[in-house]
């Protein structure tokens, strides 16, 4: 990737810089936040949306792909720029994510994201994991591969460079990665393994956006087995075959069994008494481990995250 100008991400002059290789097959939102560091969402939209960015010589949306030679105008910008001014994360919040790191090598790293932390930022979220892990590493370039619901704790990886996304959303799309996660299900299940092969849709209920069961959904498989069974509960490993939107949740609460602490499909009466009786505070689902191959099978990983110390107490309480 090359620039006729090397003023900076901020300030300076214009820069023209040619997409190479590398960065072939992202999208121009992406790839400005990347450019002009610290720049919020907002202000990488309204350059967009007012025509200060160019490709090729032509206006862009935020969504367009770019190629491997395109030239990419970029404007001059000051931080200032942005309406609400608002601050960069605390140290705090980056000493959070760099703490949560559980593996890294020369391709990639692997967050055990903790509950409550985004993914990313939007609807209401100033910073997600993305913003955070790219704040505590402002001179690198990382890209989100997947998403992971901000309740949910555990494994979310992050690509250092094109190659390695471009092969792990390909192995995402085609079921080429397998992921376990560890949940609590209210009551005691019957069968020791089971598999939940239904499709999910989204809709809306009450005015809030909702996963549910549908036949013209998509195809969606869960691999339920059980682990253990704890004061009335049981305590599984979920194997997904497919990754949609709120899939293990949905599935679970079909089965009249919902994840433990689940506040959008879950049993209200059954997270209150297990507040009470076992200090559980928020949904008990976690992505415990990843396994995929990347660079044509030569590079293996099995990725872990243990179970947060809040999750283990809880099922401790259970007896």
């Amino acid at each position: 990737m090359t620039a006729n100008n090397t003023n900076g991400g901020t300030g300076g002059g214009v820069r023209v810089v040619q997409i190479d290789d590398e960065r072939a097959g992202q999208r121009l939102d992406n790839f400005l936040l990347g450019q002009l560091k610290g720049a919020p969402r907002s202000l990488i939209y309204r350059i967009l949306r007012t025509g200060q960015v160019r490709v090729n010589g032509g206006r862009a949306k935020a969504d367009q792909r770019l190629s491997a030679g395109d030239s990419v105008r970029i404007p001059p910008v000051r931080l200032t720029e942005s309406r609400d001014d608002a601050p960069g994360p605390s140290p705090k919040q980056i000493a959070t994510i760099e703490k949560a790191i559980v593996f890294e090598d020369d391709w990639l790293l692997a967050l055990a994201k903790p509950s409550g932390i985004a993914a990313h930022g939007g609807s209401g979220v100033r910073f997600g994991a993305i913003e955070l892990i790219r704040a505590a590493r402002p001179n690198a370039s990382l890209e989100l591969v997947h998403r992971l619901d901000r309740d949910t704790s555990g494994l979310l990886l992050i690509a250092k460079k094109r190659t390695a996304l471009l092969q792990l959303q390909a192995l995402m799309r085609d079921g080429g990665i397998t992921k376990q996660y560890l949940a609590l299900l209210v009551g005691r299940l019957k069968g020791d393994s089971f598999t939940v092969d239904l499709p999910l849709e989204r809709g809306k209920q009450g005015g809030e956006r909702m996963v549910r069961v549908g036949d013209d959904g998509k195809d969606s498989v869960s691999h339920f087995k059980v682990l253990e069974r704890r004061g009335g509960h049981s305590y599984v490993e979920v194997r997904i075959d497919t990754g949609r939107t709120h899939q293990i949740r949905v599935h679970a609460a079909h089965l009249g069994h919902p994840v433990a602490g689940d506040d959008k499909y879950g049993d209200r009466e059954a997270n209150r008494r297990l507040r009470e009786k076992a200090g559980l505070k928020r949904l008990f689902l976690h992505a415990a481990s990843l396994e995929f191959a990347l660079d044509e099978g030569r590079r293996p990983y099995l990725l872990n995250a243990p179970l947060p110390d809040d999750l283990s107490d809880a099922l401790n309480r259970l007896g």
